[in-house]
């Protein structure tokens, strides 16, 4: 069965337009989910509104959304006046500029989408708007209405369709220097950066999601599978907590001879030679 559109509207790019719909690249259909049980009786719950001032339940249709305006204020808004709301980008995505993807700082984007042509009709213009990008190397930017919100978003050419990125808004990014501004200055030794540059040549591989196994959601099944056969639940192995470093330059050495022996650069074992009789000592006794 095809997934559902997150929504439909059009694409634009000044005069050119085609209608789109979005499609959800992240699905959470395999993930492990709980229902809320009665301890007692083992039948699921619901939730239900509660007045908090009676304590009494809601009829259904009673409850109504309102938006505080003041202390204990409310101003009522029904559902279909939300509904009624209605701007350019609620049905209309106009490319109002391009940048280059990369320009866009990692800590910006948030959820990508699939982008394809709602209809037979609107596949040459599609496909035009998609080869002008892929010729000028460049991402549109635009704004969308995606679950009652307005959000910016940049739109980039994928193989025969596109993929969208909604971005967050910059009042709502803790930029990094707030946070690094604590991280003190350090001098690294350049030896050391020689060593850890070779480790991350061993290490260096190609992309491929594949390999990623969700070890968590594993374990959850394991513990699902026991209790269903009536099994006690698996006994949690704790993770092994990492070892203090003492020495860096020991540290990084027993890295790069870890799994596949490899010969340390020259830089690594100039640095040895230029160690102290006690420091070599202790490094052999490591070994």
């Amino acid at each position: 069965m095809a997934p559902r559109p997150a929504w439909k509207g059009y694409l634009k790019l000044s005069l050119v337009t085609c209608a789109i719909e979005l499609t959800n690249v992240v699905t959470q259909a395999e993930k492990v989910s709980f229902r809320i049980l009665n301890r007692k009786t083992g039948n699921t719950v619901k939730r239900i509104y509660v007045d908090a001032e009676t304590g009494k339940p809601l009829e259904e249709g009673d409850e109504i959304k309102g938006y505080e305006v003041e202390d204990g204020a409310f101003v009522h808004v029904e559902e279909d006046e939300i509904e009624a709301v209605q701007i350019e980008s609620s049905h209309t995505m106009n490319l109002d500029g391009f940048v280059e993807k990369t320009s866009i700082q990692q800590i910006y984007l948030d959820t990508p989408y699939y982008v394809s042509p709602a209809d037979k009709v609107s596949e040459e213009a599609f496909a035009v708007i998609r080869d002008a990008m892929v010729a000028k190397k460049m991402a549109g930017l635009a704004r969308i209405v995606l679950y009652s919100r307005e959000r910016p978003v940049v739109v980039e050419p994928l193989g025969k369709g596109m993929v969208l990125t909604t971005l967050r808004y910059d009042n709502t990014v803790r930029q990094p220097d707030s946070v690094f501004d604590d991280i003190k200055a350090t001098k690294t030794d350049d030896e050391m950066i020689d060593l850890a540059e070779h480790i991350i040549d061993k290490k260096k591989a190609r992309f491929d999601p594949s390999k990623f196994d969700d070890k968590y959601e594993d374990a959850l099944l394991e513990l699902i599978r026991a209790k269903k056969a009536g099994k006690k639940a698996p006994k949690a192995k704790a993770a092994p907590k990492p070892s203090n470093v003492v020495n860096l330059f020991d540290a990084l050495k027993k890295s790069l001879s870890s799994g596949e022996q490899a010969k340390p650069p020259a830089k690594a074992r100039s640095q040895a030679k230029r160690a102290k009789p006690k420091t070599a000592a202790a490094r052999r006794k490591s070994a």
